[in-house]
């Protein structure tokens, strides 16, 4: 009786490695994410597994200044003397004009922001 029952802890473990593992390839995600995907579903079912939006840090230009530098890149996106708009250019505009600095990356993802949301910030 004892080996039957190891025999079935030994499958059932074996099970539960393998199909982390195939979840893991599947999806590329770590190990230790499937882990605790699995650990979520098995304390708070499927709702424990929904989504939560992170936040992040709060925008440091208010949307009337999103709106001003929108219109900056539109006007200015291709120059008069040649050439187009580059990201160094917004950064220094945007350092002049508001007093806050951004990196690169981040310069570029709120012009893109601000740029998809037409609606949002209409001129």
């Amino acid at each position: 009786m004892q080996a039957l029952n190891y025999a079935i802890w030994l499958y059932r473990n074996f099970m539960k490695v393998t199909l982390e593992l195939q979840l893991q390839k599947i999806l590329n995600v770590s190990r230790r994410l499937v882990n605790e995907w699995i650990k979520n579903y098995l304390s708070g079912g499927f709702d424990a597994l929904a989504l939560k939006l992170a936040t992040g840090q709060p925008s440091r230009l208010s949307n009337e200044q999103k709106t001003q530098l929108k219109k900056y890149v539109i006007a200015h996106a291709v120059k008069a003397q040649g050439g187009r708009l580059m990201d160094k250019d917004i950064q220094k505009y945007i350092q002049e004009t508001y007093d806050v600095n951004y990196g690169v990356r981040n310069t570029y993802r709120l012009v893109r922001h601000c740029l998809d949301n037409l609606s949002l910030y209409a001129p």
